[in-house]
């Protein structure tokens, strides 16, 4: 392959040459479950994938797409699951652990809000927030969302979010190829830097910046379902 763009297209790049498919499940399941997760740019990465989706389909015995979207979708439901359970039996002691490089209680505050806001949809809507997705999970599972209500969203919203970044890839990569001759993956660079600047900063800007008084309500677990 030839060697173009900077240390992101080229990191991109290597993972999809050296096991790219294994790499991906593993974020998805990480960031979707896994608190030590959130810090993973899975908008960005499922974007990417699609456009290399084809090269992607001949790691898992040469089947069609449509394989490689049904195992990420599965791997993002897992990580809902794994998260969910990870808060039913240890979640409200999240909310009292001291703060460390790999984990910030402020961002499960955040979930804890954005739940708070939004109700059951937030396991949907969550899927397309950087950060929130990782925490909402967990919240649903402090909260005790009953089972059935947090696997239909947790389903949906992984089909939805999946399918939408990994099929916006592959079309775009095959509209831009037909009309005008040149391919994305020589762009895959400015692309997800663009992607990760849209998906992240706003929510970056409402953590950092954004005055929530409810945060303290929720530091303080004034609410008794998660007391």
């Amino acid at each position: 392959m030839e060697d173009k763009g900077g240390f992101i297209q080229q990191f991109i790049e290597w993972i999809i040459q050296n096991g790219g498919l294994y790499v991906l499940l593993f974020v998805v399941f990480a960031e979707t479950g896994l608190f030590v997760g959130f810090f993973l740019p899975g908008d960005s990465l499922l974007f990417a994938a699609g456009i290399y989706i084809e090269d992607l389909s001949k790691e898992f015995f040469d089947l069609h797409y449509t394989f490689v979207l049904i195992l990420v979708i599965i791997a993002s439901v897992l990580g809902n699951l794994v998260g969910y359970w990870f808060g039913y039996k240890t979640g409200p002691l999240l909310f009292e652990r001291r703060e460390t490089w790999i984990f910030k209680p402020k961002y499960l505050v955040r979930a804890k809000n954005f739940y708070d806001r939004y109700g059951k949809a937030t396991i949907f809507l969550a899927k397309f927030l950087p950060l929130i997705r990782t925490f909402a999970p967990i919240v649903a599972g402090i909260v005790k969302m009953p089972r059935s209500t947090f696997l239909f969203y947790n389903i949906t919203g992984s089909i939805a979010w999946v399918c939408s970044m990994m099929l916006g890839g592959y079309f775009l990569q095959t509209w831009v190829e037909k009309k005008y001759g040149f391919s994305l993956k020589d762009h895959i660079e400015a692309i997800t830097i663009f992607i990760i600047l849209v998906t992240t900063l706003p929510v970056l800007y409402k953590l950092f910046f954004g005055k929530k008084p409810v945060v303290e309500a929720g530091e303080n677990n004034d609410n008794p379902e998660v007391k």
